[in-house]
């Protein structure tokens, strides 16, 4: 039997995409799942889809908010119930250079990847430690483990996960709280149909969902994958910062100098 069976998790960010394969995933390890988004409609086809499951602290359930809305964020947290953890899928995208910026698109990116998470944490953490325990997995992204281009705000807000990620770890050290950072590669979802580029280890939903549920048990600190690309990128970000930028580019014919 799964480590997660007889669980419950609110998932935010489960209406599509990694979350709501996410969702179906622990739905069958014998997880309950508490489902959230905006999309109310979404989230019901969601939780009719999971495998029924019925635990200590109740069974699935549909939540729908906007994690840009301080007010609706702690509503919902309210309307949840209990929970054994949580997990902070929530995410927006948009291929940007800072050579062309869109101030609009970039505040809601940050809003939703980043602002969106301690909202949703800072209800959730005094919680779990009153209680002394606890599971916080944040799905951030290798592109937060060094700056890429194309990826102005994204790449950042993803990096800033990793540093709340390890944050939460020394903080909440001892406090039978568990945390954990899924960096995943590039999966077909509809922000990545945003990408004019080749996009190297393409995975499916179902996959990387698999893949984090399986990290999950595991309760590693950081789960990363695809392994390859993964691996690629951590040496990247250990190189000095004149190597990695000719590297860089040499690879996007870019060549000049930065300022």
């Amino acid at each position: 039997m799964s480590v997660l069976a007889g669980k419950r998790f609110w998932l935010v960010g489960a209406s599509a995409g990694i979350g709501r394969q996410l969702a179906l995933c622990l739905a069958r390890e014998g997880a309950a799942v508490v489902a959230s988004a905006r999309d109310g409609a979404a989230l019901a086809g969601v939780v009719e889809e999971m495998l029924p499951v019925l635990t200590a602290k109740g069974g699935h359930a549909a939540v729908a908010f906007d994690v840009t809305d301080s007010a609706c964020t702690i509503a919902a947290f309210e309307n949840v119930g209990e929970v054994d953890g949580v997990i902070y899928c929530a995410g927006a995208y948009e291929p940007m250079s800072a050579r062309r910026p869109d101030l609009g698109l970039l505040e809601t990116v940050v809003d939703v990847n980043f602002t969106g998470a301690l909202r949703v944490l800072s209800a959730c953490v005094p919680a779990f430690c009153r209680r002394g325990s606890g599971h916080i997995l944040l799905v951030g992204s290798l592109s937060g483990y060094r700056g890429l281009p194309n990826a102005w705000g994204y790449g950042a807000t993803k990096a800033a996960l990793n540093h709340l990620a390890e944050n939460l770890r020394c903080d909440l050290r001892g406090s039978g709280i568990g945390v954990q950072v899924c960096n995943p590669g590039f999966v077909a979802t509809r922000l990545t149909e945003k990408n004019d580029f080749r996009m190297p280890f393409l995975m499916a939903p179902e996959a990387a969902a698999a893949r984090i549920v399986r990290g999950m048990a595991r309760n590693r600190f950081e789960i990363a994958f695809p392994f390859l690309m993964a691996m690629a990128l951590k040496i990247l970000a250990v190189l000095p910062k004149p190597l990695y930028f000719a590297l860089l580019g040499f690879s996007t014919g870019r060549k000049g100098k930065a300022a």
